[in-house]
């Protein structure tokens, strides 16, 4: 057992970010057979923050893969198993021979139960892993008086008798029209008795145009289910006997077809399930502020242009985002106090000499916010080269854990889908969140005319436990004031 131990060796899903506690595995890229080397990728799993793609630290040939594409993996689970020793071979252990050859053959009804249920106290019911599962039903029904002329009922659980044979009612022609629908049961006001059903499968049946008095129950005790009211509305086979001439009123009045197929429903895990928990964290646990303010970026737009033909801007990503994070880094280094954390454990504010500026990217595998360290330290260029290859790896899909822990501000650029602005939810452990709007040419003051401007409005949204009203406005308005008057740049720098 010993040499088997060791010549077999499990790969663990490792916590690849900083404190996952499970990743999904998205693809292999070997399967068994396959021989393997030390740092070879073989999956590519996907963790709450980014999808990471796994070395295996050993060499061998690919013994078993322990779980599937699209499962969810706590961490620390072996995932794969590698043979280390291939070729050793081991000694064919013999078959076990099958559990009812070993068993003597015995008479029908003569074995004992493995288990005897539980005495009367528990209802008769046998115990599972939670209490003793469902209890028998105990719904009652309200004794119906018979319709006159029709024959008595047996009572539930008494099997009816046979008529005799000179009893027995004669064989119905063929040609015998369609019976009418059974007419409802009186209770004893004479009125229709109403059938037993759940709240959701009423719902169900008048979603679907289903009268429940024509549905034949199926469930205990005379209950209709879901599954009674999807067959009422299913379409009827066709007959194989004539047809019977039906009135045009029936017509009329048939049933919409159900609503199949116009609903998908998808697992809430991976990037959608991090962010719900971290914006509703957020939400209820930071109190929120948000300001506006809107701003004539004429200006802005033209620095913009002429920073495309610049030669030390060649090939970088130039646009109204770049000039709009270096205002909020300018805005920041004038109001340091904002650049700050709550720590709730110690009870201390923690202002921050650094400042990770994330940027909210939306990809294909949902919003992420990776964000570019110690931004406040770099120069237009370089600025503009992070925020470019940002963008590009979060659209890959290729973000690390690690470009998207630690920030302490964030903007979010609402305004490329034509959005003129919006209350931002603040990334948790972050100060501040700003949103950019879309620019617009708009009727503007200028020089005491109006003229067409490029206008755009800007919303903070800050933790009123950190920043008080007084400090969130100064922010804003130095934002609002850099672009502006982008020389601003130059002389608050």
């Amino acid at each position: 057992m010993a040499a088997t131990d060791q010549r077999f060796r499990e790969f663990k899903m490792p916590d690849v970010g900083e404190g996952l506690t499970e990743a999904e595995i998205l693809k292999w890229y070997v399967a068994p057979g396959d021989r393997v080397a030390d740092g070879q990728v073989v999956c590519e799993v996907e963790t709450a923050k980014a999808a990471v793609e796994l070395p295996i630290p050993f060499d061998g040939v690919v013994h078993e893969l322990r779980f599937g594409e699209g499962t969810t993996v706590d961490v620390g689970t072996a995932i794969i198993s590698v043979d280390t020793q291939p070729g050793a071979g081991d000694a064919p252990a013999p078959a076990a021979a099958p559990a009812e050859a070993a068993a003597p053959a015995e008479p029908a009804g003569a074995a004992e139960p493995a288990e005897t249920p539980e005495p009367a106290e528990n209802g008769g019911r046998q115990a599972n892993l939670v209490g003793y599962g469902v209890a028998p039903s105990s719904t009652k029904r309200r004794p119906r008086k018979p319709r006159p002329g029709a024959p008595a009922a047996p009572a539930r659980g008494v099997p009816a008798q046979p008529l005799p044979a000179a009893a027995a009612p004669a064989p119905a022609a063929p040609a015998a029209p369609a019976p009418a629908p059974p007419r409802p049961e009186l209770n004893g006001h004479g009125k229709a008795a109403r059938p037993l059903a759940k709240p959701p499968v009423r719902k169900l049946a008048k979603d679907l145009g289903i009268d429940l008095t024509t549905v034949t129950p199926t469930g205990p005790d005379g209950t209709i289910t879901r599954e009674d009211v999807h067959a009422a509305a299913a379409p009827a086979p066709a007959a194989v006997a004539e047809p019977v001439a039906q009135p045009a009123v029936a017509e009329a009045e048939a049933a919409p077809a159900p609503a199949v197929g116009r609903e998908r429903r998808v697992p809430i895990k991976g990037v959608r399930k991090a962010t719900a928990q971290a914006m509703v964290s957020s939400a209820f646990t930071a109190p929120h502020v948000t300001e506006f303010i809107t701003v004539d970026v004429t200006r802005t737009m033209k620095l913009v242009a002429d920073l495309k033909q610049d030669p030390d801007m060649a090939g970088l990503r130039v646009n109204p985002l770049l000039l709009v994070a270096k205002a909020f880094l300018v805005a920041i280094r004038r109001n340091p106090e904002i650049n700050a954390a709550w720590d709730d454990g110690a009870q201390e504010i923690v202002y921050k000499d650094y400042v990770n500026l994330g940027i909210a990217a939306a990809t294909p595998r949902g919003l992420i916010v990776p964000n570019i360290k110690d931004a406040g330290s770099l120069t237009l260029p370089e600025l503009a080269s992070a925020l470019g290859e940002l963008v590009s790896t979060a659209r890959e899909g290729k973000t690390s854990p690690a470009a998207m822990s630690g920030g302490t501000v964030t903007i979010t650029n609402v305004g490329v889908f034509g959005v003129d602005t919006g209350t931002p939810i603040l990334n948790p452990g972050e100060s501040a969140i700003l949103a950019f709007g879309a620019v617009k040419l708009q009727p503007w003051v200028h020089k005491g005319k109006v003229k067409p401007r490029q206008v755009t409005t800007l919303a903070l949204s800050f933790d009123h436990r950190l920043v008080d009203g007084e400090l969130g406005s100064k922010v804003l308005a130095d934002i609002a004031a850099v672009l502006e008057q982008p020389k601003r740049l130059i002389t608050w720098a």
